[in-house]
């Protein structure tokens, strides 16, 4: 009985060890996951991303995406962890075999510390002869690429509470400041800020820009179909444009002293006088009558020998004026249907004023001299045959300088086929042509089919300044110097007109 016994529960323990074990099968999916910035919707690169339970670990590309695969089925937690923004979890089912998609938004975090101020100012902090057209630069101070940092800059002039705001939440780390002021202090300060919004002000640096330059000449030029004043040295160098208005700026004149630019702009819709610095700031319109008249379109003005006044053609009047626009005064009026145009002052002689006056037609032209108070025309050059322009005083006052066109061309037009520069004593009735033409034996004739016009003596005396121009008008003027006997003719610049030269 007891042997029956044994074997019956060996046969069961054989029959227990040969009985299956089940195991439970495991199924999985993936997870496509992308990560914004939960403000501008841009995508976050490198953030880092992990599951629970556990599967791997993650970073996002440069498309802020990454796939996480062998997920197991389920719902499973993605943790998503980026420098500068908070911890996000989220939940995802993920399905066998399938790929889920999934968005992250991430806030950026308002704890995150504020940055390093920025370092290494270009120019340098107190740098000094710096160009009116400066590029500022800066570097950031322990600053990862991650960090993503952004720049405001303000530029401060001295003596002016006025700031001018250069660069707004710009990654850039250089921003060019225009139009400064010569001879000027500035102050400038960066604030750079994080993802976080954290913001730190840097230290105020400051420059001082380079003196203005003691440019001699000034003309008009159209470029692209716009005039404006510009003034250079001889050579051209050191160029300043003193005007960048869409309307007609011309016929600039520097003040005796030197201290103001007088010019006529048709701004208002006429042309009128203006005054500005030497360095175009400053602009300011001194008259309310306006500067015109039979073919003047404002060049009929001059300033008084001390600058402190200016004499002015409005139509068939005279007028001197202060140069703060006070003090207008009528001095003469033209003859019957004539206006006075083109015009100049001296305080030697006893003091004069030489005036032309001019007809309907532009070549019907006259040149008196007056008395300084207007008084007392007495006729110097009469209405010839061709035009007649441009007359001014030579340094001493005894000679009056001006255009003829010796082709006697009376062109309604007012084109002038051969226009010479004369000189005449005011005691004299018979004018030197002191223009060479061509074929003369002088150094530097003028050249056939062009007109010399617009001439004034250089402040020497000793050289007159004018412009050569094609008489068809159609290539740009240039400007000229030659002696005073009209030999040594030479080329200053081209593409200019209307020149001053103190």
């Amino acid at each position: 009985m007891r042997f029956l016994l044994l074997l019956l529960v060996a046969w069961a323990f054989v029959l227990t060890a040969c009985e299956e074990t089940l195991v439970e099968p495991a199924y999985v999916g993936s997870v496509s996951v992308t990560v914004l910035d939960a403000r501008t919707s841009q995508p976050l690169a490198n953030t880092a991303l992990s599951t629970t339970p556990a599967t791997g670990s993650y970073a996002t590309d440069a498309q802020g995406k990454a796939v996480l695969t062998a997920v197991p089925e389920g719902t499973v937690s993605i943790v998503a962890r980026r420098n500068g923004y908070d911890q996000l979890v989220s939940s995802v089912t993920v399905t066998r075999d399938q790929t889920q998609s999934i968005v992250l938004l991430l806030t950026r975090a308002t704890n995150a510390t504020p940055p390093s101020a920025a370092d290494r100012p270009t120019p340098a902090n107190g740098s000094i002869n710096q160009p009116v057209t400066l590029t500022l630069g800066w570097r950031p101070v322990n600053a990862t690429k991650d960090d993503s940092l952004r720049y405001d800059v303000v530029l401060y002039e001295s003596n002016n509470l006025n700031q001018r705001q250069l660069l707004t939440n710009r990654k850039d780390t250089t921003v060019t400041a225009t139009g400064l002021l010569y001879n000027t202090t500035y102050y400038w300060q960066v604030t750079t800020r994080n993802l976080s919004g954290a913001a730190t002000r840097g230290p105020v640096w400051s420059f001082q820009t380079v003196a203005l330059p003691d440019n001699r000449y000034l003309y008009a030029r159209t470029v692209a179909g716009n005039t404006d004043i510009y003034s250079s040295d001889a050579a051209g160098g050191s160029l300043l444009r003193l005007t960048s208005s869409t309307t007609v700026e011309t016929a600039p004149q520097l003040s005796p002293n030197r201290d103001l630019v007088a010019y006529a702009s048709n701004a208002t819709g006429q042309f009128q006088l203006y005054t500005m610095n030497r360095d175009g700031s400053n602009q300011r319109r001194i008259t309310t009558l306006s500067a015109e008249g039979y073919n003047n379109a404002g060049v009929g003005y001059r300033w008084s020998p001390d600058g402190a006044q200016l004499i002015y053609a409005h139509y068939d009047q005279l007028y001197r004026i202060n140069r703060d626009g006070t003090g207008l005064l009528l001095l003469a009026t033209a003859p019957a249907g004539r206006h006075f145009r083109e015009c100049d002052w001296t305080v030697q002689q006893g003091g004069r004023l030489v005036v032309q006056t001019m007809g309907v037609a532009p070549y019907d032209s006259e040149i008196y001299l007056y008395n300084v108070d207007g008084s007392n025309p007495v006729l110097l050059v009469g209405n010839l045959p061709g035009r007649v322009d441009s007359p001014s005083f030579s340094v001493d006052g005894s000679t009056v300088l001006f255009t003829h066109d010796v082709a006697g061309f009376n062109s309604a037009t007012g084109r002038q086929l051969d226009s010479h520069l004369f000189t005449q004593a005011i005691t004299s009735t018979t004018a030197v042509d002191i223009t060479l033409g061509a074929g003369a034996t002088g150094a530097g004739s003028k050249i056939a089919g062009t007109n010399d016009l617009t001439p004034r003596y250089s402040p020497t005396g000793f050289q007159i300044i004018f412009v050569n121009r094609d008489n068809d008008d159609i290539a740009p003027p240039e400007i000229w110097t030659c002696d005073i006997s009209g030999r040594n003719r030479n080329k200053l610049f081209n593409n200019a007109f209307l020149p001053d030269f103190k």
